[in-house]
């Protein structure tokens, strides 16, 4: 098998994320940016959630739902690790789809570390090699392998998944820098591979002030939310054809002080009047569902009442046309 190294270590219940090395050897303080790979449900916004220890990237349990480069920021004694969260890597249908792979790679070219997130209950698919083919083209940043969702196997199948991926990478002509099975889900090794990451980022001072946890806009998380409620329960028929723009967002005028309210305006466009039904529902009883759902989340997010008042409006083949596109923020 050659010197691959693999990092495991006994976890107690839960580990201490984030304390183990106060500062490296030399008291050096990093700072930089990583950002994890992987095909769709690799795990990927479950992993930046337990590392930034708050639900920063939208998860769902279907793909293609992160759009947005959502950035989860991890504050360490020794350290400040940004993580970049970019859409899916996948073979391009749409003039959308070769607009957000374009965005990936321009990512991955200009990060200081790159996690490829690979389920350990999936065996290595011909979509793991077309993300990994692309990472071997990219020769000056290194690279983690993420062995994700090690709580749905055993160890003998766990095994052969780490070796697998040691192999994929020599096939390929690099070495992985690191391979870490984790479980976000069972909080294993998540600070390990915190750890693990560090020691690569560049030296430097923090570049994010220490209370902040994402520097997405918040109309954009907003809009997110919007879109995740939206879509659930009705994926099958609309998979990504949903867009949202939060149009404005204004204190209610003449309220107390201390009875604040927030009014948010948001348009949700879809493609063809006929997915218009779909996301209303009968008698408008979904769209109410999905206002008081999503409105919820937003009032969890901002700390603030919030009056939210949602529209449906097709925007015909909106994937497809450049202008749209522009409009609607990609």
């Amino acid at each position: 098998m050659g010197a691959m190294s693999v990092r495991n270590q006994s976890s107690g219940p839960s580990e201490d994320r984030g304390t183990s090395h106060a500062h490296d050897a030399a008291g050096k303080h990093r700072a930089g940016f990583a950002c994890f790979v992987g095909r769709p449900n690799a795990g990927k916004s479950t992993l930046t959630n337990a590392l930034v220890g708050q639900k920063v990237a939208i998860t769902a349990n279907q793909p293609q739902t992160t759009r947005h480069t959502v950035r989860g920021i991890v504050h360490r004694p020794d350290a400040q690790l940004i993580l970049v969260d970019t859409p899916g890597l996948h073979k391009p249908r749409t003039l959308l789809g070769e607009r957000l792979n374009d965005i990936v790679r321009t990512t991955w070219a200009e990060v200081d570390v790159i996690g490829f997130c690979l389920p350990a209950n999936e065996k290595l698919g011909p979509g793991d090699r077309f993300i990994a083919k692309e990472l071997a083209s990219i020769k000056k940043t290194p690279k983690i392998a993420i062995v994700t969702k090690t709580d749905l196997v055993d160890s003998k199948t766990l095994a052969e998944q780490l070796i697998a991926i040691d192999q994929l990478g020599r096939e390929l002509g690099f070495e992985w820098a690191e391979i870490v099975p984790v479980s976000a889900v069972g909080d294993k090794q998540v600070g390990l591979l915190a750890d693990l990451i560090v020691p690569l980022l560049p030296e430097g001072p923090a570049l994010y002030p220490e209370g902040d946890l994402t520097d997405e806009p918040e109309q954009v998380m907003i809009a997110e939310l919007i879109r995740e409620a939206a879509l659930e329960g009705v994926r099958d028929e609309l998979p990504h054809s949903i867009a949202v723009v939060v149009e404005e967002m204004l204190p209610r005028e003449d309220r107390p002080a201390d009875k604040p309210l927030l009014d948010i305006h948001a348009f949700v466009y879809i493609e063809r009047p006929s997915q218009k039904g779909i996301i209303i529902g009968p008698k408008g009883k979904r769209l109410k569902d999905v206002g008081i759902k999503s409105r919820k989340q937003i009032e969890a997010l901002l700390g603030t009442p919030v009056f939210l008042d949602l529209h449906v409006k097709v925007a015909k083949d909106w994937q497809r046309d450049p202008r749209q596109l522009r409009k609607l923020g990609f």
